[in-house]
């Protein structure tokens, strides 16, 4: 298989690579077991291939630890420079949050210890949805203080409601000097098969915003666009559960795995506008999405005549109305009224 050619420099984000590789699969919402996942496969196959940089966080359970450890394997092949690590703060369990400056300062040099690294390529807060904008606020200025100190390279938030992730970003480019422009936002969930309303702001918020990179995560709505049945955590609507459902069964019909092509879709969309979080769990999945990858690169970017209409016929047939539905994400932002 091809490599993705790569020149990264840790001072420009921008260069990072398009796919990175996820951490969430690293966690127990994904796997029984994440400590018996073949992870140092996985790194050297990804390294190998150009996927050279990795998102984690403290809130995916053992996932950073897990990740320190196989990067120490492979160390001698795969120096630390050879490829962008990205963790967040903030999030701590399903329900709590510490989004002090203490903490954040306390998660970032952990994460450096678990990730055994003197410093991170990319810090984001994580769900800032689930706070109110006042502690974002002073998280945001200990993460700039912290990479004024050379401990992170860049800084940035993620999180699900597009409309709040706007303003927020674009408060602080605006109206926050000791913050000022943020380096990176990651979204996830709302540039997919089913929810396209990132491209709605693209590339409007990032100019307005001063963002060097948007990131885009979950392109199979945390595991909703696949053939296997959509994990129990999922907060999405029976209906809309009913609907995948119905999508992958059309799919395989007619000779393809809605993963594949929702993962296509995914990529065809955001290729030339910012990197691709990956969830995976094994390396047959990795050669999977870099085969679906190198399916849309050779082809322009553009997706083929078969998956245009399949993905046709499902958004507007299928999913329909509820192209674009969302669900509930963290507190109430009087801000945005």
């Amino acid at each position: 298989m091809k490599v993705i050619q790569t020149a990264l420099d840790h001072g420009d984000i921008t260069t990072m690579p398009p796919l990175v590789l996820g951490g969430a699969t690293i966690n127990t919402q994904y796997n029984d077991d994440p400590a018996k996942l073949p992870l140092v496969e996985m790194l050297t196959y990804g390294f190998e291939h150009g996927v050279r940089a990795i998102d984690t966080s403290p809130y995916y359970g053992p996932s950073e630890v897990l990740y320190g450890n196989a990067l120490e394997h492979i160390r001698d092949e795969f120096p630390r420079d050879s490829y962008f690590l990205c963790t967040k703060v903030g999030r701590i369990q399903l329900d709590e949050f510490d989004y002090s400056r203490k903490h954040v300062r306390f998660s970032v040099h952990r994460s450096c210890e678990r990730l055994k690294t003197d410093y991170l390529d990319l810090v984001y807060l994580h769900d800032v949805e689930f706070v109110t904008m006042a502690k974002s606020i002073e998280a945001l200025k200990e993460l700039k203080l912290l990479k004024s100190q050379g401990i992170i390279k860049n800084f940035g938030l993620s999180g699900y409601p597009v409309d709040y992730l706007v303003y927020l970003t674009k408060h602080c480019a605006l109206n926050e000097p000791e913050i000022g422009p943020l380096d990176a936002v990651l979204t996830y969930c709302n540039m997919n098969l089913q929810n396209t309303r990132l491209l709605e702001h693209w590339p409007k918020w990032k100019d307005d915003a001063h963002l060097k990179l948007i990131n885009n995560g979950s392109i199979l709505s945390m595991s909703l666009l696949r053939s296997q049945e959509t994990k129990s955590f999922h907060p999405c609507s029976q209906e809309l559960r009913r609907l995948a459902t119905q999508a992958a069964e059309y799919s395989a019909r007619n000779g393809v795995l809605l993963a594949d092509l929702a993962t296509r879709y995914a990529l065809a969309k955001w290729i030339d506008k910012g990197s691709t979080v990956l969830g995976v769990s094994s390396v047959e999945e990795l050669q999977v999405a870099l085969e679906n990858y190198w399916f849309v690169k050779d082809n322009g970017g553009q997706l083929n005549r078969q998956d245009s209409q399949l993905i046709e016929y499902i958004q507007d047939k299928i999913f329909g109305s509820h192209m674009n539905e969302v669900w509930q994400s963290g507190i109430e932002h009087p801000e945005l009224n």
